[in-house]
């Protein structure tokens, strides 16, 4: 899965209109098992820039859709208590975890990042399903 957005040295404007691939995210979910009353569920997010400058991930944003058709969302600062730093070609992966009232689910989102010249943008994170086995055929 890639996320669109533009170089860094470009305008604002620029950011929001022009397509590119500077930043490469993956998402991988695996079910941990059943928690008291609701299912457990980890991700490991595997982050690429591919722009030409470093950026730091500021906070994240994340709506979280149970089977039911509710949704919950998550809103803060960095990622497992990082900011990190990505240098033009570095990657980066963390992993963390969901609780969710079905077995099945899912989630999608946005990271905030800022250029090495200050400039803020969000790179969406495509939809990725959480299911625990033998839930879809």
């Amino acid at each position: 899965t890639i996320v669109h957005f533009v170089q860094c040295k470009e305008s604002k404007t620029e950011l929001m209109m022009r397509p590119n691939i500077p930043v490469h995210v993956v998402a991988q979910p695996e079910f941990l098992g059943p928690h008291e009353d609701k299912f457990a569920f980890s991700y490991t997010i595997y982050i690429t820039n591919q722009s030409d400058c470093s950026i730091t991930l500021r906070n994240r944003h994340w709506i979280i859709t149970h089977a039911d058709g509710t949704t919950e969302e998550v809103i803060g600062e960095g990622v497992i208590g990082e900011t990190p730093e990505l240098a033009p070609g570095a990657s980066y992966s963390y992993t963390s975890g969901a609780l969710i009232p079905t077995p099945v689910g899912s989630m999608r989102g946005s990271y905030g990042f800022v250029t090495e010249d200050g400039q803020s943008f969000r790179a969406e994170i495509p939809e990725f399903a959480l299911h625990a086995p033998d839930t879809l055929h």
